[in-house]
């Protein structure tokens, strides 16, 4: 089931609203911003209950491509972890 368009909607105010943030001079590092930026990308992504598709919409295809391997990653790494229990 995908998200109705108003969330979209908000969610693109909010992402526009944090990447208004972003603009204002910052003394943190490039991974620090980085780091910053995908934290609060997830917590919309669970807001608005988007779904791993509608999320690597937004991202452009090499960093979709990227997400949905670290997704897969972090899910073995997990499920190894609980068979050796």
């Amino acid at each position: 089931m995908t998200a109705p368009k108003d969330a979209f909607r908000r969610f693109q105010e909010e992402l526009a609203a944090l990447d208004g943030k972003d603009q204002q001079p910052s003394k943190a590092s490039g991974s620090t911003k980085i780091d910053q930026a995908k934290s609060e990308f997830l917590a919309l992504q669970k807001r608005y209950k988007l779904t791993v598709a509608d999320v690597v919409a937004f991202f452009p295809e090499e960093e979709g491509i990227a997400y949905l391997q670290q997704l897969i990653s972090a899910n073995e790494a997990n499920s190894s972890r609980a068979k050796k229990r």
